[in-house]
């Protein structure tokens, strides 16, 4: 494909994204598609001679599509806002079509010092102080990882540099919930912590917050047993409840005993952004890691996660590696992103940020997230106003969690009633919602956040709900199937 022909598909293509993201809402929310009916609308072997780019963005259309769960459609409300404004989108090709290499600093220092720079804007922006340092990873799940792998060495006095954990007398010991993301049990096990020695520490029956003093107590029964308690992971917007654990007293605990303490905001990041909110994470200054995904409720386009620490001396001595074919005269002047996590090579993801906050503006970020927050606190109201109808949790930011009871329905019953409701809304491709279990019970997550998401959809969905758990009274569902 020549410069010319790319600018003629280029131009299709924004028109036809355009015109997408315009007539989303006729669309249904959730995929139409049954297992394997993507993968079977395809040949089985590439094109062994050129397509038109008209011929492919006809099968975009018909063959990919239909096989899209709209996540930017403002009647979804499942799992957590995944928004992709378009002006981070404007970022993300720009980023491809400079087809930058970031592997190091001479290979690209405009993306370096941009992701130095936009990293700097969101720390003044959700209330950080200066000690502290960002740069952009891929997932939450990744930055978690790298976390675990700063918390490991600096336990194990830098085990690395010997036998590795495998040499290790005393096994290391990471804490957290059974309301911390999958991610994080999945970070303990890849940094070699090893599941046994994952602790789940007690919860707040209501809240679903971390019990600082059983984490207290866990981490002096662990040394007394001969065990070495290495790191924290506190959740600041768990995904299940958005439950806020007590950073305050956590950290205070962390410091105590010398673990190395990670902040998970993934989500609930987003809501530093507003002064107002940032009293949820009081005590992050005590924290070692925080990471939180502007991919997620700010709206930038995935992938786009931020992580920051505070000691960027052990970050850079546990992860660099420096080898000759990278080094170059300028070294010692200049940030060198690859030895602040685990891949090499690098996309220039700072310009999908530095879009957004420059076409967006910061002002209209916070008013949407205001929208939300208060379009929350409404149907949390209109839920727990209407008889027969409960919310499970604290709404601390803009996921509501609910139930419909009807009398004397309960157990397993209670369970089929549930899933059936919400599977109807689901299927029905009116709007979509993540159901969950809470306390082995099936319950509804409103997760309220996605950019084009109004009141009247807000209130659309509270009447369907109502519409759909009436009828689904005598549907039966195989909860074992959900």
């Amino acid at each position: 494909m020549t410069p010319e022909e790319f600018r003629q598909a280029g131009h299709a293509l924004i028109d036809w994204i355009a015109d997408y993201r315009s007539d989303l809402e006729q669309r249904p929310v959730r995929a139409q598609v049954k297992p394997g009916e993507v993968s079977a609308s395809f040949a089985v072997g590439a094109p062994q001679a050129p397509q038109s780019a008209e011929h492919i963005l006809a099968e975009l259309e018909t063959k990919i599509v239909p096989g899209i769960t709209q996540v930017q459609h403002p009647m979804h409300f499942g799992w957590f806002p995944s928004n992709a404004s378009l002006a981070s989108t404007l970022g993300d090709i720009a980023s491809s079509g400079l087809a930058t290499l970031g592997i190091s600093w001479e290979s690209c220092p405009a993306a370096t010092e941009l992701e130095q720079v936009v990293c700097d804007w969101m720390r003044q922006l959700t209330g950080l102080s200066d000690n502290w340092q960002g740069c952009i990873h891929d997932t939450a799940s990744t930055a978690c990882l790298t976390a675990l792998l700063l918390a490991r060495e600096r336990a194990s006095e830098f085990s690395q540099n010997r036998g590795g954990l495998q040499g290790e007398p005393q096994a290391l010991i990471v804490y957290t919930t059974d309301e911390a993301h999958s991610s994080v049990v999945k970070a303990a096990l890849l940094a070699g912590f090893g599941e046994h020695n994952l602790r789940r520490v007690a919860m707040d029956p209501h809240s679903r917050s971390m019990l600082a003093p059983c984490l207290a107590q866990q981490i002096s029964d662990d040394i007394k047993a001969g065990f070495s308690p290495a790191a924290v992971v506190a959740s600041i917007g768990s995904t299940g409840v958005t439950a806020i654990d007590p950073l305050a007293e956590i950290a205070g605990i962390a410091t105590q005993y010398g673990l190395w303490l990670h902040v998970d905001a993934a989500m609930a990041g987003s809501a530093m952004l507003l002064p107002e909110c940032r009293h949820l994470w009081q005590g992050v200054e005590a924290a070692d890691s925080i990471s939180w995904n502007p991919h997620k409720w700010m709206g930038t386009i995935l992938d786009c996660s931020l992580m920051y620490v505070r000691d960027v001396e052990h970050l850079v001595r546990v992860m660099s590696t420096n080898p000759s074919y990278l080094r170059s005269t300028v070294d010692d002047e200049v940030r060198q992103y690859r030895d602040w996590g685990i891949p090499l090579g690098r996309r220039f993801r700072a310009l999908k940020l530095w879009y957004q906050l420059s076409i967006d503006g910061v002002e209209a970020i916070q008013n949407r997230l205001r929208r939300d927050l208060a379009n929350a606190r409404w149907l949390a109201d209109q839920v727990k106003q209407t008889p027969e109808w409960q919310v499970l949790a604290p709404v601390s930011l803009q996921t509501v969690c609910i139930r419909h009871q009807p009398r004397g329905l309960h157990g397993e019953a209670l369970d089929r009633h549930t899933l059936a409701w919400v599977q109807a809304i689901n299927q029905s491709g009116a709007a979509f919602m993540s159901p969950s279990l809470l306390d082995g019970r099936w319950m509804v997550r409103v997760s309220i956040g996605v950019e084009a998401t109004t009141r009247a959809h807000v209130e659309a969905l509270w009447q369907l709900l109502q519409q759909q758990a009436g009828k689904a009274l005598n549907t039966p569902i195989d909860v074992k199937n959900q």
